[in-house]
């Protein structure tokens, strides 16, 4: 069985404020991509996230996408904490519920509310040990948060030479943007 855990920036670090964004688009495209390429290469059978908003529900939408051609691929959400939803705007909300009620398990880490960052660190540690892989949205030049999980990754792939990081850059994605206008007729 393969695991990958889906990982990237939350919508606020790389400047998307709504479902409209133009680059979205391409985000979930490459997500899509390289989920699909995971299928074919590793036999990938199980995507897990820990449901954060941004790159991971983005994937998730994905995942649910590619269940009528895959209906293998399964979805979990594994949050960090119990209620981690609870002070999200409530359109946030009900998006993270819908999310949830299609993911094929649900659990928590740690089963209590937030109490500290440690439960950030543990989610990255369970995550990382649970996977046979990331696939992690991820600018070095920009940092961020999911730099943390990454780190973790690294290690364990210095220790674990079957463990797979897989990146998509912003230049992956500007690429498949540049791809789909240069594919328009009325572009030239």
């Amino acid at each position: 069985m393969s695991v990958f855990t889906v990982t990237g920036y939350k919508p606020h670090e790389i400047g998307i404020f709504n479902d409209k964004h133009p680059g979205l688009k391409y985000i979930k495209l490459a997500i899509k991509k390289n989920i699909e390429q995971l299928i074919d290469e590793n036999g990938l059978e199980w995507v897990i996230i820990s449901g954060q908003l941004g790159v991971e529900l983005w994937a998730a939408e994905v995942v649910l996408e590619l269940q009528e051609q895959h209906p293998q691929l399964k979805l979990g959400v594994i949050t960090p904490f119990l209620d981690q939803e609870e002070n999200w705007k409530e359109d946030k909300k009900e998006y993270y519920h819908f999310i949830v009620s299609q993911a094929d398990f649900v659990d928590s880490i740690t089963k209590r509310k937030y109490e500290n960052p440690t439960q950030f660190r543990l989610k990255n540690q369970f995550f990382i040990s649970k996977s046979d892989g990331l696939l992690i949205l991820f600018d070095d030049e920009k940092g961020g948060t999911p730099k943390y999980i990454l780190d973790i990754a690294t290690r364990k792939l210095k220790s674990d030479g079957s463990f797979i990081i897989k990146t998509i850059t912003p230049y992956d994605i500007q690429i498949l943007a540049e791809e789909e206008r240069f594919e328009d007729p009325n572009y030239w």
